[in-house]
């Protein structure tokens, strides 16, 4: 479903150039559950926002469904994907209802049955119609977060593109969002592709994981592997380490 080859994304000229991502290369298998995992700044953020078209590649190729894409994309091929960005706070326009939110994906595409599809939408997040009128202030960070997560299911993509979608919200809420997730991944099918820099969430959520550095995919392992402690690159089992010490201390 996902097939990234060779992709390199840098921004600036000559000496001041800076390669986020370089000749990075992986596939996703439909309905599979993949991880990008790294440290803050390692590229993968910047990767997931290649792969849904919001900067552009500077080498390689990025293909969905078997469709080379380029920055230039179709409505079809937008369709393809949606993304659920790390921050509910600031990935919702803050003068549009929810019902707007949710409604103007559809008026775009000109879908039928505009007002049934956002009530199933908002249902299937676990959101009543007593939200739908209201501004993103009048709500919780989590309600925010399932809204977005409406609104990435409303045009009923393949792909889900999730950017640390739990890293901005409380812990106790943190686990409420990934088991959504997981539940509507299950239900539609959904190809995913999930970044963080929690090993934790990463092995709750996906089947397999890539490990970048630096911009690099440095390891790529089964999360069975992972939750053994049997990787072989040395930043792997550094961040293996940091984890177990921050579950340790708290």
């Amino acid at each position: 479903m996902i097939e990234v080859s060779g992709a390199t994304v840098a921004f600036g000229l000559g000496g001041r150039r800076l390669e986020a991502v370089r000749g990075v290369s992986f596939k996703v298998e439909a309905g599979e559950v993949f991880g990008l995992v790294g440290e803050s700044g390692c590229g993968k953020s910047t990767l997931l926002r290649a792969i849904a078209g919001l900067v552009p590649l500077t080498g390689g190729r990025i293909a969905l469904a078997g469709r080379e894409l380029g920055m230039r994309r179709s409505q079809a091929e937008r369709a393809l994907v949606q993304m659920v960005f790390q921050d509910p706070y600031g990935s919702l326009n803050p003068t549009h209802t929810v019902d707007k939110v949710l409604s103007e994906p559809l008026a775009i595409r000109r879908s039928p049955d505009i007002d049934k599809r956002v009530t199933a939408a908002l249902r299937e997040v676990g959101m009543g119609p007593e939200h739908r009128y209201r501004y993103p202030h009048q709500i919780s960070g989590g309600q925010r977060q399932r809204v977005a997560i409406a609104r990435a299911l409303i045009t009923e993509p393949a792909c889900l593109l999730l950017d640390e979608p739990t890293s901005a919200l409380d812990l106790s809420v943190q686990a409420e969002i990934l088991n959504l997730l997981k539940r509507v991944g299950v239900s539609h099918g959904f190809t995913m592709l999930m970044v963080s820099h929690d090993l934790p969430v990463i092995a709750h959520m996906c089947s397999r994981i890539a490990v970048m550095f630096r911009g690099e995919i440095v390891e790529t392992l089964p999360v069975e592997r992972l939750r053994r402690g049997e990787s072989e690159h040395p930043y792997t089992r550094t961040l293996l380490t940091a984890s177990l010490d921050r579950r340790s201390a708290e």
